[in-house]
């Protein structure tokens, strides 16, 4: 089962991001305020759950947070600033956009900087132990996917609306027959070779 909260004293938001290992589309990230009695039995880590659960707990979560935003970083961004950084940007985009100033943050993951000095802890798999962080993962991805699904009408030869942009074979097969788009994470191409004509 996982943890209603990091600290039982203060107000506390999670964050998460997703789209960090993705070839193409930005990186998104959500921050969620969850009342302290907040409980959920289908709540967890959003790469747990089906597609339909998703939305379903999307909807939940959306009407029963304290607060809850979600922010977008461009594949421009994440060119020019490198992926940690473009995350650990949205993460505090998201942050900001938050109506209620948490007190205490928790962060999916290892990596995060200090945001308005308010205390944070870094969770490795926060997403499997706290429902907040969990929470913002399935906004984060939720939201990404509906962006993904989208570009993927100007774009449907990368086959976006089920790969999300991540690197299956599907994908990169397309990207070497058709080339790259304006979405594509051009210094990605170094993790993929045998794509590095196609990026350059």
């Amino acid at each position: 089962m996982l943890k209603t909260r990091f600290s039982d004293r203060l107000l506390e938001a999670g964050t998460d991001e997703a789209g960090r290992g993705a070839l193409a589309g930005p990186v998104v990230a959500a921050a969620v305020i969850l009342p302290p009695d907040f409980r959920h039995p289908d709540l967890n880590d959003s790469k747990q759950l089906s597609e339909k659960k998703r939305y379903m707990l999307r909807e939940v979560i959306m009407r029963e947070a304290v607060a809850w935003q979600v922010a977008f970083v461009s594949q421009y961004v994440i060119d020019r600033i490198n992926i940690l950084n473009a995350s650990i940007l949205a993460m505090h985009r998201a942050l900001s956009y938050l109506k209620t100033t948490p007190e205490f943050i928790i962060v999916d993951g290892n990596r995060f900087k200090d945001f308005h000095r308010i205390p944070h802890q870094t969770v490795v798999d926060g997403d499997a132990k706290y429902l907040s962080i969990a929470a913002a993962s399935i906004l984060a991805k939720t939201f990404r996917d509906d962006f993904m699904k989208t570009i993927h009408r100007k774009h449907p030869h990368y086959a976006w609306d089920r790969n999300k942009g991540y690197a299956t074979p599907q994908h990169k097969k397309a990207i070497l027959r058709h080339g790259i788009t304006p979405y594509h994470r051009r210094s990605f191409h170094p993790n993929f070779p045998q794509l590095e004509l196609d990026f350059g």
